[in-house]
């Protein structure tokens, strides 16, 4: 007697057949092997050239007086006047050389820039951790045209899993709602297969790195 049955049919008799039969893992290490080859650059070379490749802009900065020297530069060049910063100890530094900013959402809709911190930066693809757990919320990194996020070294981790390892650890079982993986100013090309920068977030995107 032919058989009638179809490919779709002896496919799911196969699967229904794995899930019957109970294996231990082939792999139990697959997790914790590099998914990628070891580089020679230290990480702040590999963020900074993987950052710039998807259109970020990357600023070096020794100290904080060199910090601000480049915001006062930038935001000259750019007439930029309404940067909005909520995060304390963001505050704090700009407090301290007297740089102006928005402390409250007043006028929100008017704002140009968003300045925050972030949770890590990852090397590997050159982009930025970010989540809602600070005073920076969900808001300010994505509603002005332009995003500056100031990062120190020791931020800078290898890989994507560093970055949720480095989450869990941090936040436990009180996980922020919204947790970003940020690589470069937001763009798509779904009309016409152009390229639009600034679809659903801001336009630019900057890091300022610090030393520490």
């Amino acid at each position: 007697m032919r058989d009638i049955t179809t490919s779709k049919e002896k496919l799911l008799k196969k699967i229904r057949k794995a899930l019957l039969e109970k294996r231990d893992n082939p792999y139990p290490n697959l997790e914790d092997l590099p998914h990628y080859p070891q580089s020679e650059d230290p990480p702040e070379i590999m963020f900074a050239e993987e950052f710039t490749a998807a259109a970020g802009q990357f600023v070096f900065c020794e100290d904080e007086i060199q910090l601000i020297d480049n915001l006062l530069n930038l935001a000259d060049h750019r007439k930029w006047r309404k940067i909005y910063c909520w995060e304390p100890a963001l505050q704090e530094i700009l407090l301290k050389y007297d740089y102006p900013f928005f402390e409250t959402d007043k006028d929100f809709e008017q704002a140009e820039v968003g300045f925050t911190l972030c949770e890590a930066l990852i090397a590997r693809n050159g982009s930025i951790l970010l989540s809602n757990a600070g005073m920076a919320g969900r808001r300010l990194s994505i509603y002005p045209p332009v995003h500056i996020v100031l990062a120190y070294t020791s931020q800078i981790l290898t890989d994507l899993k560093d970055g949720f390892k480095l989450i869990k650890n941090k936040y436990g079982n009180q996980l922020p709602s919204m947790i970003t993986n940020v690589t470069g100013p937001s763009r798509t090309a779904d009309i016409e297969k152009t390229l639009v920068m600034g679809a659903h977030g801001p336009k630019e995107l900057f890091v300022f790195l610090l030393e520490g």
